[in-house]
């Protein structure tokens, strides 16, 4: 099987452990729920994942273990795809590997391909954002999305180039941001612009945000919502929904006293120096986790 190491495992397994059911609503090819059935092979699991390729891959690789459903949608969508009350929801947020690797998918500045970035659906591609937007609208993904700072720059140098015939590949995208940097600045500026035209792409925020709404009435007392993060918006909207769930409403009787859900990590968790060595994506990672009442 093509197994990519998922990030954390040990702790998300720890914050799952007693789950009898959970939902993967970032299953790419299906690393997590792997190391889930290894460790509980009992525990029902529910798999989300917006792209077909990365459903069929799932298959594939979890084919050895029984009462997995396969479940194609986005997790914005959680309140129409799950129907029953579970234990906990596991959020691997970002690109999947297998997305990394295929060159055709247009998410890496590392290799050629098309510029599309499309996880799944028939929204703008990359490329028609690249080549459709005003300076002013790409400076806004930049700043907004990427939190660049060569954002004007990169945008101006976009309409200018665009000028010339429409910019079609990731290789040509990254020529066209590199020139209109500092040299020690590309590979971290090329991370953000590329992040941030994904986010764009997906609606990725947005989708974060109403997942997390709907998620929290389908847990059972005791069930766990577990988040990894690997973008700063991504884990403020994370630490700010969890902050507001844990807080008492008043004459709200569907809430505890602490809320509707206890805080299990204080702080995000991060990856030890052993596991960034051995999965560099884990570098940027952060985890929280919380409890319903």
């Amino acid at each position: 099987m093509t197994y990519h190491i998922p990030v954390m495992v040990k702790e998300v397994n720890e914050f799952l452990k007693d789950a009898k059911s959970v939902v993967d609503c970032t299953l790419g090819g299906g690393s997590h729920s792997f190391e889930l059935k290894c460790q509980m092979p009992n525990v029902k699991i529910f798999g989300i994942d917006r792209d077909s390729e990365a459903i069929e891959e799932a298959r594939k690789n979890l084919s050895k273990f029984s009462d997995i459903t396969y479940i194609h949608g986005r997790f914005g969508e959680i309140k129409d795809l799950i129907k029953e009350p579970v234990d906990g929801f596991l959020f691997d947020l970002g690109v999947s590997s297998h997305q990394i690797d295929e060159s055709s998918r247009g998410f890496s500045f590392r290799q050629d391909g098309p510029l599309d970035m499309r996880m799944g659906g028939r929204s703008a591609s990359a490329a028609d954002i690249v080549n459709n937007s005003s300076q002013d609208e790409l400076f806004k993904i930049f700043k907004e999305y990427g939190e660049e700072r060569f954002s004007g720059r990169i945008a101006r140098a976009i309409v200018e180039k665009r000028q010339g015939k429409p910019i079609e590949t990731t290789l040509e995208l990254k020529e066209v941001i590199e020139k209109a940097i500092p040299t020690w600045k590309k590979r971290e500026t090329n991370t953000r612009i590329f992040q941030a035209l994904r986010i764009a792409v997906n609606g990725e925020l947005d989708e974060l945000k109403t997942a997390l709404n709907d998620c929290v009435p389908l847990l059972n007392p005791g069930g766990r919502i577990v988040v990894i993060s690997y973008h700063s918006l991504e884990d403020r909207i994370v630490k700010w929904f969890f902050r507001e769930a844990a807080k008492p409403l008043d004459g709200d009787k569907t809430r505890g006293k602490d809320g509707i859900l206890d805080i299990l990590t204080k702080r995000p968790l991060t990856a030890g120096e052993e596991e960034v060595q051995d999965n560099p994506r884990a570098k940027s990672a952060k985890l929280r986790a919380a409890e319903r009442t």
